[in-house]
């Protein structure tokens, strides 16, 4: 080599060194980042901040999560990223490119949850947890703007509590694991989008540009067999990341896994400021740990696994053919000689069907004799004709056979009977130990519910907001509308029918708000000119005539009583029993209930009958009809049966047919005492003039 020769060498060496070292400087004053890692076996221990579960491996690949369960893995550059500039409302935001390598290692069907490209203000992300955390944020920090976070995210579970759009998919998230704009993994080809799976196990290439002058941010990912990087990005979308961004942060990646593992790795990553990224040699890519699998023990699992599931799934088919059956035998009606004697007998299977296999929802109510379900019964399907019909099915626990039985036999004689002003018993099933009824249903529910409140149909429905009060017209007509059941009951039907059981909530209300007398669990019937025999005591307490306790024997005149308990119940609104006022109470001395007839006749004999008028009527009703309500519900609430009057008087005195022009003896029995204490009372009714007077009240006998 000559001198000349040598001197030129020396010359062009120095003038290299002299421009990479001024090239060096700009960019430093610039406080520009560019860097390369083509792997990371050779990266200085001070070139990355590792956390958690993030380690390298000997082949260079950066491993954030093995396969194990919730893990959370951190890998940053350690030095700061300068992306924002100086104060002020108009600081300039660097654009930044990168690319990197990943891949996603599963072991058996399915694991997760992914990793993310993370721009933080520190090297630690506090609070930071696993899963669907992806060990960026936390339950604590998720959302805040304090936390000063861009990443964007390859999620592989479908985490409906983020509202991902799938199992696998690109994402933007600011602040937050919600993100602000996401995408299935994919790549385009011309204007077709190719799909790719993120847990492949095969390398995939990602892009993300941020131009920090237009705000736009772009995503692009593709396989590395795919040569050229797509000209289309998968993401574009405009960010304002001056809230975001601090003076300086740092970049790395974050990843987490959950219930379900992967092993998630980094195997090569470039970054540049203000500048396109320095592209990647993806013929140098460090190789990853692949699970190792040996064909034959592989092939014994599956041929397990797929015998064992066999004999779960004939031992499950086994089980759910017996459990049809005994559903099915469970359904089937098993008939004794004496049911077929009864009409009106319905199909178990049907009423099951009808309440929904008495659901819960369906219940309306319990009562003392069980419990009532709102059912459907399919018409079409039973007879082909006809639309389906709603109805309330009383379902009862009988006690003896024997009871079951005559109760049956009664209460098939009672389906034949037919009245505008009856609840009209549709049918009946016998089904082991349970007896069920199907009425008519009652839209409106109970007379009691409308007077007192609460359930819409009292014991025997479930709970609803207390209606309006009733006006006094429906009052005086629902009275007359069971007045005239009782009388079809008491002498219009083949056979006279004692209902033991006339209550207010036991009137229940149609569609229309005509009152119709339901609930025949206590009634008893014989000839007509019979004698009825005794049975054991039963009704409610304030509506049980007095002789019941003697003489155990319901009859038409014991209806009466209760009928006239229920007229002044309805004038009144007041409850024939009802527990002494809250001053009384607590008194000190043993206070006494309030019987309403007694407080209505104490209102007479002060010559003020119409003071017992529910006041939340407000004055506003027929005085005439009130007082002639009145009075007959003391008529009829007389001690001695023989003393009251016949449903069928009642009716001409409800219907005005007849005037009660003649002296009347009224006669009252306390409640807690055999004496008898009287009155006499003259009343005159006139049909025209409609004017009651009492003309003397006295009392002895």
């Amino acid at each position: 080599m000559t001198a000349r020769s040598s001197a030129r060498l020396q010359f062009t060496v120095l003038f290299h060194l002299v421009l990479y070292c001024c090239r060096s400087c700009s960019a430093g004053d610039a406080g520009d980042v560019d860097f390369l890692y083509q792997g990371f076996q050779h990266a200085p221990g001070s070139d990355l901040a590792l956390d958690g579960s993030a380690s390298v491996l000997h082949g260079g690949a950066l491993r954030l999560t093995n396969d194990s369960n919730r893990l959370v893995g951190h890998a940053f550059r350690s030095s700061p990223v300068r992306l924002l500039g100086g104060a002020g409302g108009g600081r300039p935001l660097a654009s930044f490119s990168t690319a990197f390598v990943l891949d996603i290692v599963t072991v058996g069907s399915g694991g997760g949850h992914g990793l993310a490209f993370v721009v933080a203000p520190s090297t630690a992300l506090p609070g930071a947890s696993p899963e669907i955390y992806l060990g960026v944020l936390g339950p604590s920090t998720n959302g805040k703007l304090s936390n000063h976070v861009l990443a964007v995210e390859f999620d592989t579970v479908l985490d409906l509590e983020m509202n991902d759009i799938n199992g696998n998919h690109v994402g933007v998230d600011v602040n937050s694991l919600f993100s602000k704009v996401s995408e299935p993994a994919a790549y385009y080809s011309g204007e077709k989008a190719v799909p790719v799976t993120l847990e492949s196990a095969q390398p995939i290439q990602a892009w993300i540009d941020f131009d920090g002058g237009s705000g736009v941010l772009n995503v692009t990912v593709a396989p590395v067999s795919v040569r050229d990087r797509p000209r289309r990005p998968l993401i574009s979308t405009r960010l304002d990341l001056r809230p975001v961004f601090r003076e300086d942060m740092y970049v790395g990646f974050s990843s987490s896994t959950g219930k379900l593992a992967s092993a998630h790795y980094i195997l090569a990553w470039s970054f540049q400021t203000n500048g396109p990224a320095q592209p990647i040699n993806l013929r140098r890519l460090p190789k990853v740990p692949r699970p190792s699998t040996a064909p034959s023990r592989l092939v014994i699992v599956k041929f397990a696994a797929v015998a064992c599931a066999g004999t779960l799934a004939l031992i499950a088919a086994a089980m759910a053919v017996v459990r049809w059956a005994r559903k099915r035998a469970a359904l089937a009606d098993k008939l004794e000689d004496w049911e077929l004697e009864h009409p009106h007998r319905l199909p178990y299977r049907e009423l099951y069907r009808a309440t929904k296999g008495f659901k819960q929802s369906e219940l309306l109510g319990a009562g003392g004799f069980g419990q009532v379900y709102k059912g459907v019964l399919r018409r079409r399907r039973r007879s082909g004709s006809g639309g389906d019909e709603v109805v309330a099915i009383k379902r009862i626990s009988a006690g003896t056979r024997q009871g079951m039985k005559e109760f049956v036999a009664e209460v098939a004689s009672l389906g034949r009977m037919r009245h505008r002003n009856l609840v009209e018993l549709r049918g009946w099933c016998k089904h082991g130990q349970d007896l069920l009824l199907v009425y008519e249903f009652m839209p409106n529910g109970s007379l009691d519910a409308h007077l007192f409140g609460g359930a819409a149909g009292g014991a025997d429905r479930k709970e609803a907001p207390a209606p309006a009060p009733l006006a006094w017209a429906q009052r005086f007509a629902i009275l007359g509308g069971v007045a005239r059941g009782l009388l079809y009951l008491h002498e219009e039907w083949e056979h006279v029918v004692v209902h033991r059981d006339v209550k207010a909530n036991n009137v229940l209300l149609g569609a229309d708000m005509a009152a119709r007398l339901g609930d025949f669990g206590l009634a008893r019937l014989h000839g007509h000119g019979a004698n009825p025999a005794t049975t054991r005591v039963a009704g409610t307490l304030g509506y049980m005539a007095p002789e019941l306790t003697v003489t155990s024997r319901a009859t038409t005149a014991t209806d009466v009583f209760s009928f006239g308990a229920l007229l002044l119940e309805v004038a009144c609104g007041r409850r024939p029993v009802e527990p002494p006022p809250p001053s009384e109470a607590g008194s000190g001395g043993a206070a006494e209930d309030v019987v309403l007839v007694r407080w209505v006749r104490g209102c007479g004999l002060d010559g003020d009958l119409l003071r017992a008028v529910d006041p939340r009527l407000e004055g506003c009703y027929d005085e005439a009809e009130a007082k002639l309500v009145l009075w007959l519900g003391l008529m009829c609430s007389q001690a001695r049966p023989e003393a009251r009057p016949s449903m069928r008087q009642v009716c001409r005195y409800l219907s005005g047919e007849e005037a009660i022009r003649e002296d009347a003896e009224l006669v009252f029995s306390g409640a807690d005492s055999a004496e008898f204490i009287g009155s006499s009372a003259s009343m005159t009714w006139s049909s025209s003039g409609g004017t009651m007077s009492a003309s003397s009240l006295h009392g002895g006998r």
